[in-house]
């Protein structure tokens, strides 16, 4: 391109201009940053002597591009001139390799040998390749109806428009209400759990769209909604009655991020249970009474509990009589241990056979204490809870025993048991108590311990 200077240029302004119909196309129509594109000129019309391009909104020096002599196709360069722009004989303008600054509006001056000017205007807009974005986040972790979510967008790309996607869709409308002007940012005071999930934002233009990775935005609330649950399935009202000798499994549930941690109580102290169930193995009376389970949030710093009454069923009610041990040989102690004894106890008495008065071995009065009856022999002792110990047994202790309560309200019931001895024997000869040291044959007589055989 020759340098001729300006000398057209500053004719310019002496010609008179007339009612432009120059009309200007680009192509391509959308060029992406590197394309090459062409400003067509349409509509010249009569013998032209010149053209001057301008970048820029206004016939200005400041924005002049080129100026090109048509009779001799020298082209002077401007000062908006990057050696990208080369005017073409029919007035076209190309531009090799556009870039994002060459966006904007161009204007086109002829002159013509009648001393008129006639302009045309057109306008390029370069669109970026876009780069994907990214959501950048105030924090990944906020607490329910506390905190305050901002999300924002980064993108090199500032004249790229933006929309946001939550969990693959729409943006709730809450947070669609705390967009800025820009589309950018959101805001959110007071965040919901219902707004915890993904998030994505979409830079996109004429030619272009980019989306970013995801961002996972976590929400805690709670604890809410305590309850105990039977068998993590059956929801429990205030009582839960269980029959004597089965298992339970209470569940503590509640809404809460993140899980919570776990404290049982039974009858207000604390147990060493750090778990969301509490398992009860083997119903008795002792393990009777209220069961309380809090839960407390380390993030969210709140806390919440739910009780519950435990106790044996009705058919707990029933008595058993069970020796322990269940087969005690003679020289030993045995309990008969009662289970399910009445809990409104008012008195009972144990009998050697059945029930009548020279049978009698002890009674317990209301005051708790307990007195001996005709046949007690020294070596039966009773207990609060109904059961009896008989120490040092001998094989006259086996048979029958027979145990009687009786109520607050009246109610009588009677309960017995059979009792079995296991005795000795040595070398098939019984013997009526178990062997002691004298008892053993000389060493000469080749008889070891081992000698001696049980039999029931």
């Amino acid at each position: 391109m020759a340098l001729t200077g300006y000398s057209w240029l500053l004719l310019s302004a002496t010609f008179l201009s007339v009612r432009a119909e120059i009309s200007i196309t680009l192509e391509p129509a959308q060029p992406t940053e590197g394309d090459n594109v062409t400003l067509v000129v349409h509509g010249l019309s009569g013998e032209l002597l010149a053209y001057n391009w301008y970048a820029g909104p206004t016939l200005s020096v400041s924005y002049l591009l080129a100026s090109y002599i048509v009779s001799t196709g020298d082209a002077t360069p401007g000062p908006v001139y990057t050696g990208r722009e080369a005017v073409r004989p029919d007035g076209s303008l190309d531009i090799q390799g556009v870039l994002p600054g060459h966006s904007g509006t161009y204007i086109l001056q002829t002159f013509n040998r009648q001393f008129q000017t006639e302009v045309g205007y057109g306008h390029v807009q370069v669109y970026e390749i876009l780069a994907q974005p990214t959501v950048l986040a105030n924090s990944t972790a906020l607490v329910e109806r506390r905190d305050t979510l901002r999300l924002t967008c980064s993108s090199p790309s500032p004249t790229a428009e933006v929309r946001w996607f939550f969990n693959g869709g729409a943006l709730p409308v809450a947070l669609r209400l705390g967009l800025s002007p820009d589309g950018r940012t959101i805001s959110r005071h007071g965040i919901r759990r219902e707004e915890a999930g993904a998030y994505q934002c979409e830079v996109w233009n004429a030619v272009s769209v980019s989306r970013s990775k995801p961002i996972n935005l976590t929400v805690y609330f709670g604890p809410e909604r305590v309850a105990i649950l039977q068998d993590s399935t059956t929801r429990t009202g205030c009582t839960i009655k269980v029959d004597f000798n089965t298992s339970l499994t209470l569940w503590c549930v509640s809404r809460s991020c993140p899980e919570p941690e776990y404290v049982w109580a039974f009858n207000g102290q604390a147990l060493r249970n750090g778990q969301d169930h509490l398992n009860i193995s083997s119903m008795t009376a002792a393990q009777e009474g209220t069961y309380t389970c809090i839960v407390k949030n380390t993030k969210t710093l709140l806390s919440g509990s739910a009780s519950v009454v435990v106790k044996l069923s009705a058919a707990a009610v029933a008595m058993m009589i069970v020796p322990v041990p269940t087969k005690p040989m003679e020289g030993q102690d045995v309990t008969l241990t009662v289970q399910g004894y009445p809990k409104d106890l008012l008195v009972y008495a144990w009998y050697r056979g059945p029930v009548s008065e020279p049978n009698r071995l002890l009674s317990q009065l209301p005051s708790g204490t307990w007195i001996a009856g005709p046949a007690h022999t020294g070596r039966e002792v009773g207990f609060p809870n109904c059961s009896l110990l008989v120490q040092k047994l001998n094989l006259t202790d086996a048979g029958r025993y027979t145990l009687k309560t009786v109520t607050l309200q009246g109610k009588t019931e009677t309960l017995d048991v059979e009792l079995q001895v296991t005795r000795w024997r040595l070398l098939g000869v019984e013997v009526v108590s178990p062997p002691s040291d004298r008892e053993f044959p000389d060493v000469g007589d080749h008889v070891s311990p081992s000698d001696w055989e049980l039999q029931e």
